[in-house]
C-alpha cells in the first residue's frame, strides 16, 4: 500500500516538476499565504501581552504544531475528502476495479507537492517557538509525538469527510467544516473559546488532542477544564481511536456505493 502510494505520488510530482517556474511559485505562494496567519498573531500581540493567558512564543508553539500536522495531512491525504468529484464523474468505478487500495488511489490522485510550502512555514514557526521556550528536556519528546498524532487525527477527519460524501455527494463543504474549520480553531489556545466548545473538542471530536492537550503537557500548564496533566499523553490513543472510527466509516461508505453507470 505504501509503495503504491509513493509511486502514484511520485508520478504526479514529476508531472508538476515539468513546469518548474509554476511549481516554484505555487510552493512559495503556499509558504507566504501561511505566513498571513502569523501576521494576524503578531497584530494581536502588538495590542496585548497575552492571549487567554498565553504569551507570544506559546501561541506560536501551539499554532506551529497544529499547522504542521494539518499541512502534512492535507498534502498527503487531503484529496480523500474530495472524493465526490470522482463519484459524480464516474471515475470512482474505474478506481474500484484496479488492483490497488481505493483509499490510496484517491489520496494520491492529483498529488500536489507544492503544499510542502505550507508545511515548511509551519515547521519554521514551530522551530522558532521551541527555541524561545524553555521546555524541560523530559518533555521535548512529546513534540514529535503530538505532530504525528495530529497528522493521524486530521487524516481521520479527511477520511470521515470522504465517507460522508458517499451519502452526501453534493456537500463536500460539510466535511470542510470539520477539517479546515478544525485547523482554524486550533491556531489559537482553546481557552479563548467557550468551555462547552472545548469539552466538545476534547470528548466528542478530539481536535484538542492535536496541539492543546499535549501542548499543555509540554508547556507545564494546568488544564482549564481541570483535567489531569497526563491527559496530553493520550494524544496517540485519541488519534488511533478516531482513525478506527474513520476506517469503519470508509468501509461502510464503499459498501453503500452503487455505480453511477455509464
Amino acid at each position: 500500500m505504501i509503495r503504491t502510494y509513493a509511486l502514484l505520488a511520485w508520478a504526479w510530482t514529476r508531472a508538476a516538476a515539468q513546469y518548474r517556474l509554476s511549481f516554484a511559485l505555487t510552493t512559495a505562494g503556499a509558504f507566504v499565504v501561511g505566513g498571513l496567519d502569523i501576521a494576524v498573531i503578531w497584530v494581536i500581540f502588538a495590542n496585548t501581552d497575552t492571549l487567554a493567558g498565553f504569551g507570544l512564543a506559546e501561541v506560536m508553539f501551539l499554532y506551529g504544531a497544529s499547522e504542521l500536522a494539518f499541512a502534512l495531512a492535507d498534502m498527503l491525504f487531503g484529496n480523500v475528502d474530495r472524493i465526490s468529484r470522482h463519484i459524480r464523474a464516474g471515475t470512482l468505478d474505474v478506481m474500484l476495479i484496479r488492483p490497488a487500495s481505493l483509499f490510496v488511489q484517491v489520496a494520491a490522485d492529483r498529488f500536489t507537492p507544492h503544499r510542502i510550502g505550507r508545511a515548511a512555514q509551519a515547521a519554521v514557526v514551530l522551530g522558532v517557538a521551541l527555541a524561545r521556550l524553555e521546555i524541560p528536556i523530559g518533555r521535548v519528546w512529546m513534540v514529535p509525538v503530538m505532530v504525528a498524532s495530529g497528522i493521524v487525527i486530521f487524516t481521520a477527519l479527511f477520511t470521515l469527510g470522504g465517507a460522508l460524501q458517499f451519502l452526501l455527494t453534493d456537500a463536500p463543504e460539510v466535511a470542510n467544516a470539520f477539517t479546515y474549520g478544525g485547523a482554524m480553531l486550533n491556531q489559537y489556545p482553546l481557552s479563548v473559546y467557550d468551555a462547552r466548545i472545548v469539552r466538545g473538542l476534547t470528548f466528542v471530536l478530539p481536535l484538542a488532542f492535536v496541539n492543546w492537550q499535549p501542548g499543555l503537557y509540554v508547556l507545564g500548564r494546568p488544564d482549564p477544564l481541570g483535567l489531569p496533566s497526563w491527559t496530553g499523553l493520550l494524544s496517540p490513543a485519541a488519534a488511533l481511536a478516531l482513525a478506527a472510527v474513520a476506517a469503519l466509516a470508509w468501509r461502510a461508505g464503499i459498501r453503500r456505493y452503487r455505480s453511477t453507470g455509464s
